[in-house]
C-alpha cells in the first residue's frame, strides 16, 4: 500500500469531501462487528420483541375502548389493563438485554480500534511526525475515536430499533386497516424528500466540522506546550488571537453542521403531527359515511396512538443520522491512520541485527528531508568499536542528520550505512536500536518513579541493577536526597527536578540499555559549568569501552574523541583528532578559539 502524503495540501489532516466513501467507510466501522455476530443476533431478537410488545399497546386500548369500556365489563377490562401492564414490562426488559448487548459489543469493538490505532502510530516514521502536527493527531485518537464509539455504542441500535419500529407499524397498521395506513402515510414522501436534501448537504459539512475540530487541538496543543516561550516573549495576544481564528472557523463550520441536525428534529416530529391529523380526518370522515365502513372509534384511538409513534422513530433516524455523519466523518479520519504506511519499513526476509562489536561505516551518503534539498552529500568516515566520535559545525550543518541516519529514523537516498558490515537497511531495524542508546539534549522523563524511569531503559532490569546503573550515571546520591528516593514521582515534563538532573536520569537510563553504541546529542550545552563537569564525568563512564558519537557546541565536550568531523552545508569539511584540526589553521580553530577567548572573557 502506497503511503499517503501528509502536510500541507488535500490529504491527510485537511479537510476533504469523502461522501463517496461513506459507504465504505461505514462498511468498515461495520467489519469490527463481525466477531460478535451472536450477541448482535441475540439483540437484533430483543429489539423486534421490544417493538412488537410496544405495538401491542394501543390494540390493545382499542380494544378495551370497543369491546369492554363501551359496554361496562369490568372483568374483562382488568384483564385487558393487566395483559397491557404486562406487556409494556416485557418490552422494557427486551430494551433493557439489548441495550447491554449493544454496550458489550461496541467497547470491544472500540477496544480493538484503539489497539489497532495506537500500534499503528507506534510504527510510523519520523517523516510522518516531521509532517503532523500533534494535536491534530490527538485529536483523531480522542475524538474522532470518540465519535466512532458513539456511533457504535448508540447511533446504530438507535436506527436499528427505529427501522424496526417503522416496520412493525407498517405491519400492525395494515392488518388493522389499510385505508387508514394510507391516511397515516400521506405526509412521509414530502418530508422524507426534505430530509435526503438536507443529507447529502450535512455530509460534507461534518468531515469539515471534524478537520477543524483537529486544527483547533493542533493550535491548542502547540501555544500551551510553548506557554513558557509565549510569556517569556509577551506574545499572549499573539496567542490568543490565534487560538481565536482558529476557534472561530470551527464556530463557523459547527453552526452549519450542527444546523443540519436542528432542522432535521422538527421535521420529523411534525411529521407525527401530520399523521395524527390526517388519520383523525379521513377516520372521522370513514366512520360517518354510510355503515362506518368498520371504523370504529377505538380504531381511530389505535391509529391515532400509531401515527403519533410513526413520527417518534423517524426523528430518532433523523437525528441519529447526523451523528451518523459526525462519526463516518470522524472514522475516516482514524482510517487515513491506520492506512498509513511508514515510510521506513523492515524487508519481509530482513534478519535481526545479531549482537555488534561497533564498527560503523557511513559511505558517500546522500540523505534529504524534502526531495531535492540535500542535507547530507558525501558524508563518509568509519568508526571503529570503542571509538569516540565528534560531531561539531554550525546549526543545520548535519550533526544531528547524521544520528537520525544511524537510528535509521530516515531511510538514505544513496550510499550505505553499515555495522559491522551489515548495511543498517537490511536487518531489522529494532534489533539496530536496541543496540544503539541515546542521550538528548532534551530529556524526556514520563510521570513516573525515578525508578520507573530509569527502568525504561531495560523493562526487565531489577531494582539493584537500576541503582547499578544509577551510581555508574553520577546520579545515585541526589536520587537518594529525593522526598521518596527512587520511588519520588516525577512531575509532568521532569518540572521537579533540575536539568542537570534528568540529564543523568537519562544517561542511568542508557546505562541499564548497555548498548554497544552510544549517540550524545548536545548533552551537556544547556547546563551550567559545574553541572557540566558532573554530567561529563557520567558520560565517561558511559562511552568506556562503546562506540561513542558525540555532537557538541562545546568544543570541550569532544576534546579528547579519537576522531572529530567538522560538517558545513551537509559535507565533512575537516578530520581529525583535536590536536591536529587546531594544526589546521581551519573552521574548527576558528571556532575553538572563539570559545577559548569566550571562556577567557
Amino acid at each position: 500500500m502506497t503511503a499517503r502524503r501528509t502536510g500541507s495540501g488535500p490529504g491527510f489532516g485537511q479537510p476533504v469531501d469523502r461522501n463517496a466513501d461513506t459507504g465504505a467507510t461505514f462498511r468498515r466501522v461495520l467489519a469490527y462487528l463481525r466477531p460478535y455476530r451472536p450477541q448482535l443476533i441475540a439483540s437484533a431478537i430483543m429489539v423486534f420483541g421490544a417493538a412488537f410488545m410496544n405495538l401491542m399497546g394501543p390494540w390493545l386500548q382499542g380494544i378495551a375502548i370497543d369491546n369492554y369500556i363501551s359496554t361496562r365489563d369490568r372483568d374483562g377490562l382488568r384483564t385487558i389493563v393487566i395483559t397491557l401492564a404486562l406487556t409494556y414490562l416485557g418490552a422494557l426488559l427486551a430494551g433493557l438485554i439489548y441495550g447491554r448487548l449493544v454496550a458489550a459489543v461496541a467497547q470491544r469493538a472500540m477496544a480493538t480500534i484503539r489497539r489497532d490505532l495506537f500500534a499503528r502510530l507506534q510504527t510510523l516514521s519520523m517523516r510522518f511526525y516531521d509532517r503532523n502536527r500533534t494535536g491534530d493527531l490527538m485529536s483523531r485518537v480522542t475524538n474522532d475515536v470518540d465519535a466512532i464509539d458513539q456511533l457504535l455504542s448508540q447511533n446504530l441500535l438507535n436506527i436499528l430499533n427505529s427501522v424496526v419500529q417503522i416496520a412493525s407499524l407498517l405491519v400492525v397498521m395494515i392488518v388493522l386497516d389499510w385505508r387508514m395506513t394510507l391516511a397515516a402515510l400521506v405526509p412521509v414522501p414530502i418530508v422524507l424528500w426534505i430530509v435526503g436534501r438536507l443529507g447529502r448537504v450535512s455530509r460534507p459539512a461534518f468531515g469539515r466540522y471534524q478537520a477543524s475540530i483537529g486544527g483547533l487541538n493542533a493550535v491548542a496543543q502547540e501555544r500551551l506546550s510553548g506557554q513558557r516561550a509565549v510569556i517569556a516573549l509577551d506574545r499572549q495576544g499573539e496567542a490568543r488571537a490565534e487560538f481565536a481564528e482558529a476557534n472561530e472557523a470551527t464556530r463557523a463550520k459547527g453552526i452549519r453542521a450542527q444546523t443540519m441536525a436542528v432542522i432535521m428534529m422538527p421535521l420529523m416530529y411534525g411529521l407525527g403531527n401530520l399523521c395524527t391529523v390526517s388519520v383523525v380526518g379521513i377516520g372521522a370522515w370513514l366512520a360517518v359515511s354510510g355503515d362506518g365502513n368498520g371504523v370504529t372509534v377505538g380504531l381511530i384511538a389505535s391509529f391515532v396512538a400509531y401515527a403519533g409513534r410513526l413520527g417518534r422513530p423517524l426523528g430518532n433516524i433523523a437525528s441519529t443520522v447526523t451523528s451518523v455523519f459526525s462519526a463516518l466523518a470522524g472514522a475516516s479520519r482514524v482510517f487515513e491512520l491506520l492506512d498509513e504506511e511508514p515510510d521506513v519499513a523492515d524487508s519481509v526476509a530482513a534478519p535481526p541485527l545479531p549482537a555488534v562489536s561497533g564498527r560503523v561505516v557511513f559511505d558517500s551518503v546522500h540523505f534529504e528531508y524534502v526531495e531535492g534539498e540535500p542535507v547530507l552529500s558525501d558524508v563518509s568516515f568509519v568508526a571503529e568499536p570503542g571509538q569516540m566520535i565528534g560531531l561539531v559545525g554550525p546549526t543545520g550543518a548535519g550533526k544531528s542528520t547524521i544520528i537520525n541516519v544511524l537510528n535509521r529514523f530516515y531511510d538514505i537516498e544513496s550510499g550505505t550505512v553499515s555495522v559491522d558490515g551489515d548495511d543498517i537497511r537490511t536487518v531489522q531495524k529494532d534489533t539496530l536500536r536496541d543496540q544503539l542508546g541515546i542521550v538528548l539534549q532534551r530529556t524526556f522523563l514520563f510521570t513516573e518513579t525515578v525508578r520507573e524511569n530509569i527502568r525504561f531503559g531495560r523493562l526487565d532490569a531489577t531494582d539493584s541493577e537500576i541503582e547499578a546503573a544509577a551510581r555508574l550515571a553520577n546520579a545515585d546520591h541526589f536520587i537518594r536526597a529525593l522526598p521518596q528516593g527512587y520511588d519520588t514521582v516525577v512531575s509532568e515534563k521532569g518540572a521537579n527536578l533540575s536539568l542537570g538532573q534528568r540529564q543523568l536520569i537519562a544517561i542511568a537510563r542508557a546505562a541499564l540499555a548497555n548498548p554497544r553504541m552510544l549517540v550524545l546529542d548536545e548533552a551537556t550545552s544547556s547546563v551550567d559549568t559545574r553541572t557540566e563537569r558532573e554530567i561529563q564525568g557520567a558520560l565517561l563512564n558511559l562511552m568506556e569501552g562503546r562506540t561513542s558519537f558525540v555532537i557538541a557546541h562545546r568544543l570541550s565536550t569532544v576534546r579528547d574523541a579519537d576522531q572529530i568531523l567538522v560538517l558545513q552545508n551537509g559535507r565533512i569539511t575537516e578530520r581529525g583528532t583535536h590536536d591536529e584540526l587546531l594544526e589546521l589553521d581551519g573552521f574548527y580553530r576558528h571556532l575553538y578559539t572563539t570559545q577559548f577567548r569566550g571562556r577567557a572573557a
